[in-house]
């Protein structure tokens, strides 16, 4: 659809097709965390640094968003749910395909968490934004985990195979999963899933090298770019670190040599 190819432009790299997103909607989830409290800051310093786009919460969109005049891509993340909930595992939609047009998105996101007593529910909301976004030629980024009393290992190759292909079976354009921790398995992640992939963060990393060592794997893998939130927004030097990512996922740059842009 043209609507879509125009809009995911906007958040991927024409040349290469690959993505640097920075998700920085843990405030509803955590609230006003460290990184995310000046988020005209933030998000200039990742703009920066070469992000091609971040996702947000809609009402927090006129207080950060496009502030200085660097443009980068806007994603408004649908599902919510606050770390206060007894249904941790459950994402709620709070927001519309609809509503994320009218305020200017260039593409939505939802969250669905596989293996869970909340997974139908999810599944559902997911065929419904999905079918939706192609109405509308709107981008959907799904971002898909194993998680739940009965899954074990967060890391499984072959959970994370079935949430990728689950995302690529139900429409998405973009999957965000986790990193399987090996290049060979997640090579395997990557081509059953078909749709692009792009690596989560996870829990706040000790050290920038495993990070960058996380992403160019992840590259060599098949993988089309990192949607990497606390690692980028709450590190000491937020310019730096999105330059380092940015380097390896959009100009094939190695470890070391993106090691250097954060001296």
């Amino acid at each position: 659809m043209l609507g879509k190819s125009v809009r995911m432009e906007r958040i991927m790299d024409r040349g290469t097709g690959r993505a640097v997103i920075v998700p920085m909607d843990h405030g509803i989830t955590l609230g006003p965390i460290d990184g995310l409290v000046d988020m005209r800051s933030t998000i200039d310093k990742v703009a920066q640094g070469g992000a091609t786009a971040i996702v947000l919460h809609k009402g927090i969109i006129p207080y950060s968003h496009r502030s200085f005049g660097r443009d980068i891509g806007l994603i408004v993340h649908l599902s919510a749910s606050t770390k206060f909930s007894k249904r941790t595992d459950q994402k709620i939609l709070v927001t519309t395909v609809e509503e994320a047009l009218k305020i200017g998105a260039d593409a939505v996101s939802i969250h669905v968490n596989i293996g869970n007593d909340y997974e139908n529910e999810m599944l559902e909301d997911f065929g419904s934004i999905s079918r939706i976004c192609n109405e509308w030629g709107m981008p959907l980024l799904v971002m898909i985990y194993p998680r739940g009393k009965d899954m074990k290992d967060a890391y499984d190759p072959d959970a994370l195979k079935v949430c990728a292909r689950v995302g690529t079976e139900l429409g998405a354009d973009i999957i965000k999963t986790s990193y399987t921790g090996d290049i060979d398995t997640f090579r395997e992640v990557v081509r059953g899933a078909q749709a692009p992939v792009v690596i989560a963060g996870g829990p706040k990393m000790d050290s920038d090298e495993k990070l960058l060592q996380m992403v160019r794997d992840s590259i060599d893998a098949g993988g089309k770019g990192v949607s990497i939130g606390r690692n980028i927004f709450q590190h000491r030097n937020v310019i730096g670190i999105t330059k380092a990512i940015s380097g390896i996922v959009l100009e094939d740059m190695e470890v070391e040599e993106a090691m250097q842009l954060l001296k």
